[in-house]
């Protein structure tokens, strides 16, 4: 007994032209709702006018600054400012390492620990930056609900003696500031620019957020960059004032022994022995001191060289550049997503209505 193997299903051949149709029909359909169409459109429309008006403004601060390192302007710079023309980076190359070399800069700068310091210093005489980040975006009445005594949390200046809460929320701000609403960018790979832009929802803000971001940045550098020579050169200041302080505690003793020995019978040579012992010492101590001064002008000539410069060249001035969502792009999206929803809607329903 032989089975009959069953029909393949159907499949009708696809076509572009009648897809193009099908659409078509579907856009014939939903003009048959035209005065429905035209009604969810004006609210659509003035959802999108609610929303522009309601719109809180935010302001971007925009600070440009420069670093010039000695280190890093060696026998490679010409080489390394070609390879930057064809996206390549070869900074380490003339010495150039450390904490100012290549994209260093851009990732220093982002460290919580900058951005935690700068939040931590005073937005007035009554707050801080954090207090008043806090209060803009709303944050501070969010965070009741961690705060054991009720209160608003507050930020103390300097923030030395942060509780673990404290320490908590001031992590959560600088993840939301690293989110968006602060970067550095190098304007040129040739060039030594940097580009740093700070966006919040209040002017004063932003532009003390800025312009103390590369306050507290340029003086990390520089003391990690100045370190090893800045105590080289502490040292030896403190070696040359001890060494000039006994030098001149030696003259004094030198003329005193001098003066008495006017006085004494030539038959005793003790007394001018100890003038030539005092005189000896006065003059080992006066070419140890002159060594060590020679010594502390040579380390701080060094430190003067190896210390890099900031230079701000364009700082953020008030009026900032103010950010608001526009009336006719958020009208135009309020016609656009409300046609979206009513069409995807009617398209839906087409079957039960059928």
């Amino acid at each position: 007994m032989s089975q009959e193997n069953p029909p393949y299903p159907y499949e009708p051949e696809f076509s572009i032209k009648k897809v193009l149709q099908d659409r078509v029909a579907d856009i014939a359909y939903i003009f048959q709702f035209k005065k429905a169409l035209a009604l969810v459109l004006i609210v659509g429309a003035i959802v999108g006018a609610l929303t522009a008006w309601l719109w809180t403004p935010s302001y971007t601060a925009r600070l440009t600054f420069v670093v010039d390192d000695a280190k890093s302007s060696g026998s490679a710079g010409g080489l390394s400012a070609l390879a930057g023309q064809f996206g390549f980076n070869l900074d380490g190359l003339g010495g150039a390492s450390g904490v100012l070399a290549g994209d260093n800069v851009e990732e220093l700068i982002k460290s919580h620990k900058l951005i935690k310091a700068t939040l931590l210093t005073a937005y007035d005489s009554t707050q801080t930056l954090a207090d008043r980040y806090a209060a803009v975006n709303k944050l501070d009445k969010k965070w009741l609900k961690y705060s054991p005594d009720g209160k608003i949390t507050r930020f103390p200046l300097n923030g030395k003696n942060n509780t673990r809460l404290q320490d908590s929320l001031l992590h959560e701000m600088t993840t939301l500031i690293l989110s968006g609403e602060f970067g550095i960018d190098k304007t040129d790979k040739k060039l030594g620019f940097f580009e740093v832009n700070a966006t919040m929802k209040d002017e004063k803000l932003a532009q003390l957020f800025c312009t103390r971001m590369i306050k507290q940045s340029t003086d990390f550098f520089i003391t990690t960059k100045t370190k090893r020579l800045r105590n080289n050169v502490e040292r030896l200041q403190q070696r040359a004032d001890s060494i000039g302080a006994i030098l001149n505690h030696k003259t004094y003793d030198l003329s005193s022994a001098n003066q008495t020995l006017l006085d004494v019978n030539p038959a005793y040579t003790r007394a001018s022995a100890n003038v030539d012992i005092k005189e000896r010492d006065k003059i080992v101590l006066s070419t140890v001191f002159s060594e060590t001064v020679k010594n502390l002008e040579s380390s701080k000539t060094m430190l003067a060289q190896e210390t890099p410069t900031v230079q701000i060249v364009d700082e953020p001035e008030l009026p900032l550049k103010k950010n608001k969502l526009k009336y006719s792009i958020a009208i135009l999206s309020g016609l656009i997503i409300s046609g979206l929803l009513f069409s995807f809607y009617i398209l839906v329903t087409r079957k039960k209505r059928a």
